[in-house]
């Protein structure tokens, strides 16, 4: 099973991913903690075992990713995205690392519809394709209330707002890419996690 998150700030996501992973037991993808580690320049973490590690916290960083890292702190702080560049590198290293076979959950990414075109191309040359793209559609004043109550550094109003704005402007392309592919699902993210989570199993035909 091969799965993309897509949502704005706030919207879930990460919990969805979590959870999800856990089910399947596949391992996490997040760029905002595989940033998060190259920024902070942490040390090489474990290959990934769900059971031997929190699954936020269970991604490889690798040294040559602290200058990613460097790069894109500016962005970050800001509360803009990362350019293509460098997070299409990013996940081009990620989905070739040892403990990535053929499933996974991908969450944080794609941000643009360039970035889901690259992860395409990059899929078709890993012989993989990805079977959905589940978005999460949540109120925007919902978006903003969540993130303002987490307590990530980089969740402080003005980038929060600022984040929410991209998301409308750059990201929902993305969601008519996946559309014409066919491979879109759209859930009610303004639910408890547990609903929001049964609902995508429904969707996804799992029993």
């Amino acid at each position: 099973m091969r799965l993309v998150i897509l949502g704005g700030s706030g919207s879930g996501k990460s919990t969805q991913a979590q959870r999800l992973g856990r089910y399947f037991d596949i391992p996490l993808i997040s760029t905002g903690e595989i940033l998060r580690e190259a920024i902070s320049g942490s040390q090489p973490l474990p290959e990934f075992r769900w059971s031997e590690a929190d699954p936020r916290t269970s991604l490889s960083v690798y040294a040559s990713l602290n200058e990613l890292g460097y790069h894109a702190l500016p962005y970050i702080q800001k509360g803009e995205l990362v350019p293509d560049e460098m997070i299409v590198d990013l996940i081009r290293v990620r989905l070739r690392q040892p403990d990535i076979n053929c499933d996974w959950v991908l969450e944080g990414y794609p941000r643009t519809a360039f970035q889901a075109e690259e992860l395409d191309f990059l899929l078709d040359d890993l012989g993989q394709k990805l079977d959905w793209a589940i978005y999460l559609q949540v109120p925007e004043a919902v978006m903003v209330s969540r993130s303002l109550g987490r307590s990530l550094p980089d969740d402080q109003p003005e980038i929060v707002q600022r984040r929410v704005e991209l998301f409308y402007d750059r990201t929902i392309p993305i969601l008519e890419y996946y559309d014409r592919r066919r491979c879109l699902l759209t859930i009610n993210g303004d639910q408890s996690p547990e609903m929001v989570q049964q609902n995508i199993l429904t969707l996804l035909s799992v029993p």
